[in-house]
């Protein structure tokens, strides 16, 4: 099997590349490093059967050869980034989706689509079913992402009942692990930071606004049952698991030693307050559920960004 993965230097499309090829895939890597980092890939470039590909797919994707299923995951996706380069964010759901849509209905390849758990905006419903339509503002300060997403989708749904490409969509909650970029203002490696650098931990609104996190080893075996699923329907990937902002901040605390203060700030513009997937459909069409537990994952999380600390000193 030949896979494509585009976004494949960022953070979750990195480990992607890393299970298909122990999965016995050739890998195509694209990505056009505005967000992803090729030192996400270094230790891949050696292997034969993995070949990385600077490109843009919002231009016109070619890719020789023979390929059997394309993940999209190119895309900014960390708020910092997104509200800095707005239309790159809404040309890459759009233009990219819709290139990479075409390149499958040509190769006659599988398309998965990593869409968002901000497809559900601040959610009325709790936790969110794939059945829920969401509560999006579609003018707001994160318009750019969450509509992106929201267009990628139902382009992603006309592919599939009009030209009939075989198509799946993983709505991705908050998942997190080594190779997260620390700049990236999202709030696991935001906090992690701070406890390693002994500055006071930034904590928005009250802290008590709730999110799950998903390690990444179990985000992306949930993305490769995906794709061997046949139902084209979104199929929430995350873990059930729900954590208040000012508890996760205290076991980062208790994993790193750190004595940083907690530094209360307001809480962004249609920043959601509670956010949990129901991952029923997940468990029954892919027999998948996460297995990493948080306290245990943050430490391998903790460990990795230690690490990098100690090189950069």
């Amino acid at each position: 099997m030949r896979a494509l993965v585009a976004g494949g230097a960022g953070f979750i499309g990195s480990h992607l590349c890393e299970f298909l090829l122990a999965e016995g895939f050739q890998v195509v890597c694209l990505d056009n490093l505005s967000t992803g980092r090729k030192r996400s890939i270094s230790h891949l470039l050696d292997n034969r059967a993995f070949t990385f590909v600077r490109a843009d797919i919002c231009e016109p994707v070619t890719v020789p050869g023979r390929i059997d299923v394309v993940f999209n995951l190119a895309s900014p996706a960390s708020p910092k980034d997104y509200q800095q380069h707005p239309l790159q964010t809404l040309e890459t759901g759009a233009v990219g989706t819709r290139n990479l849509l075409d390149l499958c209905l040509k190769k006659h390849a599988i398309f998965l689509l990593a869409s968002t758990s901000e497809v559900y905006g601040d959610p009325d419903v709790h936790p969110q079913k794939e059945s829920y339509w969401g509560s999006v503002n579609p003018v707001g300060p994160r318009s750019m992402y969450d509509e992106a997403k929201r267009y990628a989708e139902a382009l992603t749904m006309a592919y599939h009942r009009t030209r009939h490409v075989p198509t799946r969509i993983a709505r991705i909650f908050n998942t997190y692990g080594p190779r997260m970029n620390v700049d990236d203002g999202r709030i696991v490696p935001n906090l992690i930071d701070q406890c390693l650098s002994h500055k006071p931990l930034t904590i928005y609104g009250s802290g008590r606004q709730t999110r799950s996190f998903c390690y990444v080893s179990d985000m992306v075996e949930g993305l490769f049952r995906l794709s061997g699923c046949s139902d084209p329907n979104p199929v929430n990937l995350g873990n059930p698991d729900e954590f208040s902002v000012l508890r996760l901040a205290r076991l980062i605390m208790s994993i790193t030693g750190s004595n940083s203060k907690l530094t209360y700030h307001p809480l962004p513009e249609d920043d959601p307050r509670r956010r949990r997937p129901s991952i029923a459909r997940a468990r029954r069409l892919l027999g998948w559920k996460p297995r990493i537990r948080l306290e245990h994952g943050l430490r391998k999380t903790v460990d990795w960004f230690r690490s990098r600390h100690v090189r950069a000193k």
